[in-house]
C-alpha cells in the first residue's frame, strides 16, 4: 500500500461519522497481544495485554459512571507512567469523555490553570500528587471537584478509586459512539512564548499520529519500541500510548523520570530497537559519565520536541553506530515533519534539517512580506498548506479567535511560529521561533544556528541565544551558557566560545556577550523559554550598566 493510500485509510477510519474510540484503539485487537509494557527504575517490569486492558477499563469506566461522567464531561489525571494511567484513559473514552493530561511535574498553579481552562472537575491522582490538589494560595478551592485517588491512601474527603471500582456494576459499560468531530483530549499548548492556550483534539487527530508512527518514526510489529517521553505533553501522550494502540503495536513504558543508568538498562534489558526521547535525554546520555552498556540492539533512534544540536549526532554516530533523526511537530497539528525511518522515506541526513514532510502534510516557507511561497534558501515563516494537508485537523483554540494569528488572511496556511528554510531537496531547517528571531544591522540571525556551534564546545553542556537591546545595531546577541562538571565560568573561556562561533558559524553573528548561568528557564516539557532570558536582559539593561 503506497503512503497516500495509507493516509486515506486511516483518515477514512478515524474522521468516521460513527465510531468507538474503545474499539480502534482496544477492543479490535487480539486479546492475548501484549499493548504495553511497564517497567521501573530497578528493571522490573510486567506486560499489560489488551484482554487485561478490556476488561480493567471496562471496571474502571462503571467507577467513573458512577460518578456521573459521560459523553463530553472533561477528566483529568495526575498520574506516571503506569498500566492504572492508560486503563483510566482508555476507561474515559469508553464513557465518551474527554480527557484533560496533567504533567506531573507540574506545580500546582500550572494544574490549576489546566483544570479550570477544561473545566474538569473530576481529577484521578496517584498518592504521590495528591498534595497538588490542596487548596491554597495557586489552587482555587473548586467545591464541584471530585479527587479520586488510586492505591490505597485516599485522604478524608476523597475518594478511592478501588472502592469505586469495587461498588460498581461489573457488567461491561454499553458502547458509546462518537465521530472523527467529537472531542478526545482537551490539553494546552506548553506555553514556552505566553500563557498555554486551550486545544481540543478531535478523533481525527489519531490518524496523523499513526501515520507518524509508521513513516516517521518507522515503528513495525517487529519492533521493540519505547518512546521516553512524557504523557502529560502531546509528544508522550500520542507516541508512547494512543497510536501504538491505534496500530496495535506493544509500546514499553518505564515509570520515574530520567536517568543514564536506568536508561541504558532498559535499552538493553528490553532490547530496545525503535527509540523516541527529547533531545535533553541524549544530551544527558552523552554527557554522564555512566558507561555505554553492552547489548544494545538500537536499529532507529528519533528526536522531538526541540531542534537536535549536531553535537547530538556526532555523539551518537560514535557510541551508538546510528544517527539520531530529528522530527518537528506542535501541540496543535500533530507531527507534519520528520526525517523518516520508513524504508520507503528515508533519505541520508542533513545536519540541523527537520526533514520533509510527513506522507498527509503539505509545508511549505512562506516569504516575510507577502503570504507566497519564498525561493529555496531564503529565511521565512515556516506554514502548512491547509487543503493540501488531509491529516490537518487545528481549526481554532479552545477560546474562539486566539488562532487568528496562525492562519493567513484567505486561510490557506497555518503559520507554525517557526522561522527557517527549505532547501532545493525539499528538506525543512529550523532557524527559530518568529519571536526568536535576532535582527542585528539589518541581518535575520536565528539563535538556534549560533547554539548549535556553542554546544559543539566541551565545557558546554547546554546554552540559548538570544537578541539584547543595542542602540547602534538594533539588537545584538548573547549567549546564556550552562557549564558541564568539572569548567569553570571565567573571561577566558567566554573568549573561547565567541571565537568558536566566529570561526564556525559568522563573524559578524558571535555572540557580544556569554552569560555563565546554573540553568535554562524551560517549560515542564523541557523547551527553553528564551523569552524570559531576553526579559531578564532588557531588564537588566534597563535597570543597569551592563556587566
Amino acid at each position: 500500500m503506497s503512503a497516500a493510500d495509507r493516509v486515506a485509510e486511516l483518515t477514512a477510519t478515524f474522521a468516521a461519522p460513527s465510531l468507538s474510540v474503545a474499539r480502534l484503539l482496544c477492543d479490535q485487537h487480539p486479546a492475548d497481544r501484549v499493548a504495553f509494557i511497564v517497567a521501573d527504575g530497578t528493571g522490573e517490569s510486567s506486560e499489560l495485554t489488551y484482554g487485561e486492558l478490556a476488561e480493567n477499563s471496562h471496571r474502571h469506566a462503571r467507577a467513573l459512571q458512577e460518578l456521573g461522567i459521560g459523553p463530553g464531561d472533561r477528566v483529568a489525571t495526575l498520574m506516571g507512567k503506569s498500566s492504572d494511567l492508560v486503563t483510566v484513559i482508555l476507561a474515559i473514552w469508553r464513557l465518551g469523555a474527554v480527557y484533560v493530561p496533567l504533567f506531573t511535574a507540574f506545580a500546582p498553579q500550572a494544574i490549576a490553570l489546566r483544570l479550570e481552562g477544561a473545566g474538569a472537575h473530576v481529577v484521578v491522582v496517584e498518592p504521590g500528587q495528591r498534595h497538588k490538589l490542596d487548596p491554597g494560595p495557586d489552587m482555587p478551592d473548586d467545591p464541584q471537584r471530585r479527587i479520586i485517588v488510586t492505591g490505597n491512601a485516599a485522604s478524608p474527603g476523597d475518594t478511592s478509586l478501588a472502592d469505586l471500582i469495587a461498588a460498581a456494576s461489573p457488567e461491561p459499560v454499553p458502547a458509546v459512539t462518537t465521530s472523527g468531530d467529537g472531542p478526545l483530549v482537551h490539553m494546552f499548548t506548553s506555553g514556552t512564548t505566553g500563557k498555554p492556550k486551550g486545544v481540543i483534539h478531535p478523533v481525527s487527530y489519531i490518524a496523523g499520529w499513526q501515520i507518524y508512527l509508521e513513516y516517521g518514526l518507522g515503528v513495525t510489529r517487529d519492533s521493540s519500541y519505547w518512546c521516553a517521553a512524557d504523557p502529560g505533553w502531546a509528544y508522550g501522550l500520542y507516541s508512547a500510548i494512543v497510536a501504538p494502540m491505534a496500530a496495535g503495536i506493544p509500546s514499553l513504558l518505564l515509570s520515574g523520570g530520567f536517568s543514564a543508568e536506568t536508561t541504558w538498562r532498559t535499552l538493553v534489558d528490553h532490547q530496545v530497537t525503535d527509540f523516541a526521547a527529547a533531545p535533553t535525554v541524549y544530551r544527558g546520555l552523552r554527557s554522564s559519565s555512566v558507561p555505554v552498556p553492552q547489548g544494545l540492539r538500537l536499529q532507529r533512534a528519533s528526536s522531538a520536541g526541540e531542534p537536535l544540536t549536531p553535537e547530538v549526532n556526532e555523539w551518537a554516530s560514535t557510541v551508538l553506530g546510528l544517527a539520531v533523526h530529528d522530527h518537528f511537530g506542535q501541540t496543535e497539528v500533530g507531527m507534519p515533519l520528520a526525517n523518516h525511518h520508513h524504508p520507503e522515506l528515508t533519505r541520508p541526513l542533513k545536519t540541523g534539517s527537520m526533514g520533509r514532510p510527513v506522507p498527509g502534510w503539505s509545508l511549505t516557507v512562506l516569504g516575510d512580506e507577502k503570504d507566497e511561497p519564498a525561493e529555496p534558501g531564503v529565511l521565512g515563516r515556516v506554514a502548512i498548506d491547509v487543503p493540501a494537508s488531509p491529516l490537518m485537523t487545528f481549526r481554532d483554540y479552545q477560546i474562539p479567535g486566539q488562532s487568528g494569528s496562525k492562519f493567513t488572511a484567505d486561510g490557506r496556511y497555518y503559520l507554525t511560529g517557526d522561522a527557517g528554510r527549505v532547501d532545493d531537496d525539499a528538506d525543512f531547517f529550523f532557524s527559530s521561533r518568529d519571536d526568536d528571531v535576532i535582527i542585528m544591522a539589518g541581518y535575520r540571525i536565528g539563535p538556534f544556528e549560533i547554539e548549535s556551534v556553542l554546544a559543539q564546545h566541551p565545557a558546554v553542556a547546554e546554552c540559548s541565544v538570544i537578541g539584547a537591546p543595542d542602540e547602534v545595531r538594533g539588537e545584538v546577541i548573547e549567549a546564556y551558557v550552562v557549564l558541564r562538571d568539572g569548567h569553570d565560568a571565567s573571561p577566558e573561556l567566554a573568549t573561547e566560545l565567541q571565537l568558536l562561533v566566529k570561526t564556525r558559524y559568522a563573524a559578524h553573528a558571535y555572540p557580544r556577550r556569554i552569560h555563565f548561568i546554573d540553568a535554562l528557564p524551560k517549560t515542564p516539557s523541557g523547551k527553553t523559554q528564551r523569552y524570559l532570558l531576553r526579559n531578564r536582559r532588557r531588564t537588566e539593561l534597563a535597570t543597569s550598566e551592563p556587566r
